[in-house]
């Protein structure tokens, strides 16, 4: 039990260190509000992680199947990504109206990190694959996969904590030239992010339909 329990954090850590829109919205946002938004942001992320591995290891079948629901979801997620993306390359330095309670503070942190993980449909494929992976060619029993699994979801936890902390004590090495930068490449990710998403699940299934 013990080496799936080693893997499953291994693989959690190695996820969160793939440069994607989550890893560049974490590390903006530590810098820019501080080591609190980051924790919140990774709150987000962690339960629709949660959600894509409870649906990975129990299966979809309990899902109700709605015609065209990946495509909505993938389209949301687009909009999502785009609108990020050109607000960081506008504006360089992004100063949305944050809310000010405590409570709005937290729910547009969380829901900053639970939308750039939850609409992202290549994540809920990659947990899918992972489960599959660990069942057929490792053969995991089902305390082994969930051991697995559960210790993958500690490594993420670990990881985005750490590069929130991090990220904030580096903070006065952010110049505003630095950030400046930093923003305007975390934008053309979040666009990158935005085009694979509308080629892989939108285009590529549209042209397979009308037969291009």
């Amino acid at each position: 039990m013990f080496l799936p329990i080693l893997f499953g954090f291994l693989l959690g850590v190695g996820l969160c260190l793939t440069f994607g829109t989550v890893f560049f919205a974490l590390i903006q946002n530590s810098v820019d509000n501080g080591f609190r938004s980051g924790m919140k942001i990774v709150f987000g992320v962690i339960v629709g992680d949660i959600l894509f591995v409870t649906a990975a290891l129990l299966g979809t079948a309990f899902i109700p199947k709605v015609q065209g629901f990946e495509n909505i979801m993938a389209a949301v997620g687009v909009i999502f990504l785009v609108a990020m993306g050109l607000v960081n390359i506008l504006k360089g330095t992004p100063r949305l109206a944050y809310p000010k309670t405590r409570f709005g503070n937290f729910v547009y942190y969380f829901t900053t990190g639970f939308f750039l993980n939850a609409l992202n449909p290549v994540n809920f494929v990659a947990w899918v694959a992972i489960v599959a992976y660990i069942r057929s060619h490792l053969h995991y029993t089902d305390a082994q996969q969930y051991g697995f699994m559960i210790a993958a979801l500690v490594g993420v936890f670990a990881t985005e904590s750490a590069l929130a902390y991090y990220a904030n004590r580096l903070k006065r090495l952010f110049t505003p030239r630095v950030v400046l930068i930093f923003n305007r490449v975390t934008g053309v990710v979040f666009l990158i992010g935005a085009v694979n998403i509308a080629y892989t699940r939108l285009l590529e299934p549209l042209q397979k339909a009308l037969n291009w």
